[in-house]
């Protein structure tokens, strides 16, 4: 089993990562989520990283899900002063005023995209039309940190009350719920993820 595991051809920010990184990426990266809660979920995480490395904020997941009521955004909409201070002594989660104060605050903004729209999965992936864009890079340094579209989403996200989401932090958002493929083409997830083989 380890020795499929390094043989098969992964993304280049995955081949010598340890073991649970590259099951992040084998298994759910680039993968589209409708799930509204699990796309909370990443809305929270990825605020949680900014600053940091996403191998920290995996590390630290399993924290998060206990800490944030598995991500339900109508408890964590109604969290207390108390709470938020009960959070911020967490040694299992990042522990910063501002991404924990923004957390409760997203989720409140959650809801209320949910009222609006239906679902949050309805809203967010409107910014591709409702279908993951598939790219097709040859290399790590090819894929961007930010597209019109993420602007475009951090733009209304911000309109609508969100924080901790740049055009950077949505645009990492969108690759980790599928809304974008940047798996390199000689990645096998690639292969899975669009039916076609990779190459030139």
């Amino acid at each position: 089993m380890r020795y499929e595991s390094q043989m098969k051809i992964r993304c280049e920010w995955a081949r010598n990562a340890a073991l649970f990184y590259q099951a992040y990426h084998d298994r759910e990266w680039g993968v589209p989520v409708h799930n509204d809660r699990k796309l909370f979920e990443f809305l929270i995480l990825e605020g949680a990283q900014a600053g940091l490395s996403w191998s920290t904020i995996l590390k630290k997941r399993a924290n998060y899900r206990k800490a944030y009521d598995r991500f339900d955004p109508r408890k964590v909409a109604r969290y207390s002063p108390a709470r938020a201070r009960k959070l911020l002594k967490n040694p299992g989660i990042v522990r910063n005023r501002l991404k924990v104060r923004a957390s409760i605050g997203n989720a409140k903004a959650f809801l209320k995209v949910q009222k609006e729209f239906g679902s949050f999965n309805k809203y967010i992936w409107q910014f591709v039309d409702g279908r993951p864009i598939q790219n097709r890079r040859k290399r790590l340094k090819q894929i961007p940190t930010r597209t019109k579209a993420s602007d475009a989403m951090s733009k209304d996200l911000k309109k609508r009350g969100f924080k901790f989401v740049g055009s950077t932090i949505c645009y990492a958002f969108m690759q980790a719920v599928g809304m974008v493929n940047d798996h390199t083409a000689d990645c096998f997830r690639y292969r899975r993820l669009t039916g076609r083989r990779g190459g030139a």
